[in-house]
């Protein structure tokens, strides 16, 4: 637990072995997440977190005034497709009238027509299993548009459910993508393959790594700023 201006924040701690620093990140549950580097220790790690209260109290503040993301999705909920709120509309499909056991149940999201097993209780385990199956068509074939635009060779894409990040680029040239940019705008999904594929080149953070970014992808700051105002998405 941190104790913040008399409040207890529960911590949980994780360790990585591609982490470079200790980075503490506070989810949108309310749990902080404190990420201790491969060279790291635990003292140090508390250490860091300690000298973070005025940042957490920072991010308590502005987690109130977040709206508040519906944990259980039904019919009328509202949630983010490609950037906009989008809200989850029932529909109907009678394959044979005569026949009530040939009805097959939908929803409708956007312009996605989605079979689902029934229209009442929480949605929210069959919506995602069905963006993160079209996640897994559309990012792959975009990123390898991008690497052959830029000359790049990628060995694999993958599309995982990342809990922490939006996406990473191995040494061997694997690309894994979050699912999640389903739900964000498409140009911050592109800016997130951009990035990655920009590890290719530059396998850092360095001032020339973000000029390779910016070559790529001119207004990569707007898509930053749309994550930074977005927080929570990658909270399950």
């Amino acid at each position: 637990m941190l104790l913040v201006n008399g409040r207890e924040i529960p911590v949980t701690v994780v360790r990585s072995r591609r982490a470079r620093r200790y980075v503490l990140r506070l989810r949108a549950d309310g749990l902080a997440r404190l990420t201790i580097p491969r060279s790291g220790s635990a003292r140090e790690a508390w250490e860091f977190a300690e000298r973070q209260g005025e940042w957490l109290e920072r991010q308590l503040q502005d987690l109130a005034l977040r709206p508040v993301r519906p944990k259980e999705w039904r019919i009328g909920t509202e949630i983010l497709f490609r950037g906009e709120l989008v809200k989850i509309e029932a529909a109907s499909d009678l394959t044979d009238p005569t026949d009530p056991s040939d009805q097959k149940s939908t929803i409708q999201l956007g312009d996605q027509i989605i079979p689902i097993a029934s229209t009442t209780g929480d949605l929210r385990p069959a919506i995602e299993r069905y963006l993160r199956a079209l996640a897994s068509r559309e990012l792959p074939a975009r990123t390898l548009e991008f690497a052959a635009l830029h000359q790049l060779s990628v060995k694999r894409v993958t599309v995982r459910a990342q809990r922490s990040r939006w996406g990473s680029c191995s040494f061997k040239s694997v690309i894994s993508l979050n699912w999640r940019l389903i739900q964000t705008p498409p140009f911050v999904r592109d800016y997130i393959i951009l990035h990655e594929l920009m590890h290719l080149r530059q396998m850092n953070h360095s001032a020339r790594f973000w000029r390779e970014v910016e070559g790529a992808c001119p207004d990569y700051r707007t898509a930053k700023l749309w994550l930074k105002e977005n927080p929570g998405l990658l909270d399950r």
